[in-house]
């Protein structure tokens, strides 16, 4: 999906005042190009590396991992909403590291709590569901658009964060409980995620709903695909590691994002803004 627009509501949108925050004159979020998607599989697939690393290898508990990667992103989130416009630099290491909290999240319920993982899947869809009614009862829209105040910023970002904790837990549901195995767990959430595309630009399928579903599902197929990287070959793995597999995919994002920061093609213009706005 190119774009993120739904024109129904387009109007109702643009001519809103913001309820809660400062309004801003940029959009806080990028466009939605073939970059984003790229960058976001690639920072789904290092949340999952990152935490096996330092969980496994760095010695560190997952207690530890969770209060070190927590501090991480509360100080880039800081920064990120001290911003007054999306910048490239700043906006990724923060999905990267809200991608490690949220894969965190499932982990302690399941491995530390004993939380069973179809419980905890259930628990964050209706947490998720609950933020999406808040967000869109307090601001009439859910448009990644229109991401242009303090209040939508943080209704943004809290959304992030449980769309990475349900796809944390519905991956290993399918992969580790279900027994699909990485590889064809990954297969399975490419096809589910080409289905919604063909139902957004076939069947007129909301583009917003679209763009969260899709959000949604590229958790568990960039999990998936670094699981299926790094694991051993006895577990149904290539057998890379947590190591290889992490720098490998760190350096792919580094280099996009330093792309992306200089050419600032995924920079929506204001009047691109407005016309996109849901």
């Amino acid at each position: 999906m190119a774009y993120e627009t739904s024109e129904t509501t387009a109007a109702s949108s643009v001519d809103a005042v913001a309820s809660s925050g400062r309004r801003l004159r940029w959009n806080k979020v990028p466009e939605v190009t073939v970059y984003f998607w790229i960058i976001k599989v690639l920072c789904t697939t290092v949340g999952e590396t990152a935490v096996d690393l330092l969980n496994e290898k760095a010695g560190l508990s997952l207690t530890g991992v969770s209060v070190l990667m927590s501090a991480l992103l509360a100080v880039v989130l800081v920064v990120q909403l001290r911003t007054t416009a999306y910048r490239a630099g700043v906006y990724w290491p923060v999905v990267a590291l809200i991608s490690v909290v949220g894969t965190l999240i499932s982990d302690n319920l399941t491995d530390n709590i004993g939380v069973p993982l179809a419980t905890s899947t259930t628990a964050f869809a209706i947490i998720l569901a609950v933020v999406f009614v808040v967000w869109y009862r307090r601001e009439r829209t859910l448009s990644i658009h229109s991401i242009d105040t303090t209040g939508r910023e943080s209704f943004y970002w809290l959304a992030v964060l449980f769309t990475f904790a349900l796809g944390t837990a519905a991956g290993d549901l399918v992969s580790e409980r279900m027994d699909f195995g990485y590889w064809l767990s990954a297969v399975l959430f490419g096809l589910v995620i080409a289905a919604v595309a063909l139902a957004h630009f076939a069947l007129d399928l909301d583009a917003v709903w679209s763009f969260w579903i899709v959000y949604v599902l590229t958790r568990p197929l960039g999990a998936s695909v670094g699981d299926y990287l790094s694991q051993p070959t006895g577990d149904g793995g290539v057998g890379l590691g947590t190591v290889v597999t992490s720098a490998l995919f760190l350096s792919v994002i580094l280099g996009l994002v330093v792309y992306l920061a200089v050419t600032r093609t995924d920079i929506a213009q204001p009047q691109q803004t407005a016309r996109h706005a849901v």
